[in-house]
């Protein structure tokens, strides 16, 4: 009987995770694959370009670390995830408020709470423009506001349901979490030995031009020089960085004199080239520090180790 039942468990990675932030290029349907790539014995783990934190929510899930620091360069990002995690009732009626009253008003309504949030900065006011704009994907200018056009086929996630991915975002992390505001060497300056750093910066071509994904730039030599100092630090660490969609490439590689090993994670079939009438897959690239031991899922650079994303 205990046989039959333990065969009926949901799988770890099938267990439902909260995620209250819906972002373009979130790792939350990667999270399994990755997870399985990173060592164990993780005190601190490390999220400093985090965005919907999706890696933090997955290990704090699984209680794969003992604690969280969750950073991000766009200070009201910051204040969202540390108002969620310690008062998410509030972000709750906030969030509420702002979905009830797209029902009753004109076209314009997203775009006046556009223009309020590059004013003033609030944070529930950039929860509900993710939760509204084009395919869940941020854009800023070179002014850092948010120029993202609306959604017109879809309301954004209902009151009903982001109540609940809060109040479950918040029992994961809540006196388990510090929430820091930075630059990414900034907010890693105290990781040591134990800690774990789970980084996801914006790919060159997302920190350029006059819309960018990402407020913050990023060009490849400063990554660079921060991974140097990581490995003359010891720290263990991973990047999500390139990929690739058939024999298409995403981004310069990083330089192998950086010492990581590079592990391919396959991202299910692209969406974009099946509109074209081709299947392809997409894969993206995770680099695992020198100092991380060995994940998992062994893999040589290159080698694509992990199996597909679940669909």
């Amino acid at each position: 009987m205990m046989a039959a039942s333990a065969s009926h468990a949901p799988r770890p990675d099938r267990v439902s995770i909260p995620h209250p932030i819906p972002y373009q290029g979130s790792k939350r349907r990667l999270a399994p694959q990755i997870q399985r790539c990173l060592p164990a014995g993780i005190d601190r783990f490390y999220e400093p370009f985090a965005g919907s934190a999706a890696m933090s929510l997955y290990m704090a899930q699984h209680k794969l670390a003992r604690r969280f620091v969750i950073a991000d360069c766009l200070p009201p990002m910051i204040e969202l995830w540390q108002t969620i995690v310690e008062r998410p009732e509030q972000i709750a009626s906030a969030y509420a408020r702002l979905w009830s009253g797209q029902q009753q008003a004109d076209e314009n309504y997203y775009y006046r709470i556009r223009d309020r949030y590059n004013r003033l900065q609030d944070p529930t006011d950039l929860l509900y423009l993710i939760c509204r704009c084009v395919k869940n994907s941020i854009r800023f200018n070179s002014a850092g506001q948010f120029t993202q056009s609306v959604d017109r086929r879809r309301l954004g996630t209902r009151p009903d349901g982001m109540s609940r991915s809060l109040a479950g975002a918040s029992m994961l992390l809540q006196g388990r979490s510090e929430f820091r505001c930075g630059d990414w060497r900034d907010t890693t300056a105290d990781a040591c030995g134990q800690d774990f750093i789970y980084l996801d910066p914006p790919y060159m071509g997302t920190t350029i031009g006059r819309d960018k994904r990402y407020r913050q730039q990023l060009p490849q030599a400063d990554l660079v020089t921060g991974l140097e100092h990581y490995n003359r630090q010891g720290l263990r660490f991973a990047v999500s960085y390139d990929g690739l969609t058939g024999t298409r490439v995403y981004g310069p590689p990083l330089p192998v004199t950086l010492g990581l090993r590079q592990l391919l994670i396959d991202a299910g079939w692209s969406t974009q080239a099946t509109l074209h009438g081709r299947s392809e897959r997409t894969y993206e690239s995770l680099y695992l520090s020198p100092f991380s031991g060995q994940p998992s899922v062994q893999g040589d650079r290159g080698h694509r180790c992990c199996e597909p994303a679940s669909p």
